[in-house]
């Protein structure tokens, strides 16, 4: 049968982004013929797999393309390498093109949007392949997806109030559905990072497998307390980082093994073969009845904040951005304190004020 083409613009590779047919097995492990899933890839290693405006564009398009293929059963959405899924924008564009430009970033947020739109509406269900970090707005198009199985080495948060935003793209509408109110705030605003176990135990993941590979097997995360729920003071630790000797000795073994990704690879795998054993309209359906709960916060809220992001760039966006460029590993922050303390004295916004927050990035305080 000749079919219609009903992609928006022919199959193109884009910089940055990954597109392939990946073959799957039945039950029994045999391949399946006339049938592959779709494996998506953030490709831009060098950056902890940041995404830029073209690598937005390019996920946008694979996610229509995989949803208009007749032969695919499952999207499989990824970063490359072993050390992020996505760590958020691309922090470089951000500082040295959109900050101080408010009415390019409200451009650029259309794309975001339309971004987290395709994986939300994307006729196969996406699997979000969680690698390494995924942190900021890797956060927000990771929770897009419809399931997330994780490396336990992999970290999960937000950035933005460290960095001069807000998670407006997706981690305060999606977040309090998946963990309740509590933990999405103690998220969004204090930006401290979650364990992949700690993440399954707040209901943010589908499943978890061991990534370290040390004396010839695959360990638990070494750095993260997984073998207890409570401690003697009857507090939930399980997820929890570990500290003092018992920090130091998972160190060790982090650094004696390596990270070893084949058990993530099996378990996604196996995912798309048991949702390939469903009913392909039913399946579709289902999907997209459960989305109408995230959708409802994202549609409600996505121009509104993507307005004030805009203008964010042009007073607090344009200066933790800059920071955090700018800076150096000893310190890619402004100095809060100091911002706060002008602000409520009443100082305009103003280059010199920028500057001086910026001091303490620069190494100059």
């Amino acid at each position: 049968m000749e079919f219609k083409d009903h992609d928006l613009a022919p199959p193109a590779s884009t910089p940055g982004v990954l597109y392939e047919e990946m073959p799957f097995a039945d039950p029994g492990g045999r391949t399946v013929e006339g049938l592959h899933a779709v494996r998506i890839t953030l490709h831009n290693p060098d950056q902890l797999n940041s995404y830029t405006t073209e690598m937005i564009k390019g996920v946008i398009l694979g996610m229509r393309r995989a949803s208009n293929d007749r032969a695919c059963v499952a999207v499989v959405f990824t970063g490359s390498g072993n050390r992020a899924f996505c760590t958020g924008g691309n922090t470089a564009e951000y500082a040295t093109y959109y900050a101080g430009r408010p009415e390019e970033y409200r451009q650029y947020m259309r794309l975001f949007n339309d971004m987290v739109s395709a994986i939300l509406g994307c006729d196969r269900p996406v699997i979000c392949r969680v690698n390494g970090m995924r942190i900021a707005g890797g956060q927000e198009i990771g929770m897009a997806c419809d399931f997330s199985v994780a490396q336990d080495l992999a970290l999960f948060g937000q950035a933005g109030p460290k960095h001069g935003s807000a998670p407006d793209g997706g981690s305060t509408d999606f977040l309090p559905l998946f963990t309740g109110i509590e933990a999405a705030m103690e998220s969004c605003t204090l930006c401290e990072t979650w364990s992949a176990h700690k993440a399954m135990r707040l209901g943010l993941l589908t499943k978890i497998v061991p990534a370290l590979r040390h004396g010839g097997r695959l360990v638990p995360n070494p750095l993260v307390v997984t073998d207890r729920w409570i401690d003697e003071t009857g507090q939930i630790v399980h997820g929890e980082m570990r500290t003092g000797a018992a920090r130091e000795a998972g160190r060790k073994m982090l650094a004696e093994g390596e990270v070893d990704l084949s058990l993530l690879d099996r378990e996604v795998a196996g995912l798309v073969t048991r949702l390939a054993m469903t009913m392909p309209g039913c399946l579709a359906k289902t999907l997209e009845s459960v989305r109408k709960h995230k959708l409802l916060h994202w549609d409600r809220n996505r121009e509104t904040n993507r307005a004030w992001l805009g203008l964010n760039m042009m007073t607090e966006g344009r200066t933790g951005f800059r920071a955090f460029h700018e800076g150096s590993k000893a310190c890619r922050e402004a100095d809060f304190l100091l911002l706060r303390r002008r602000l409520a004295e009443g100082e305009p916004w103003s280059e010199r004020l920028i500057e001086d927050v910026l001091a303490r990035a620069h190494g100059k305080q």
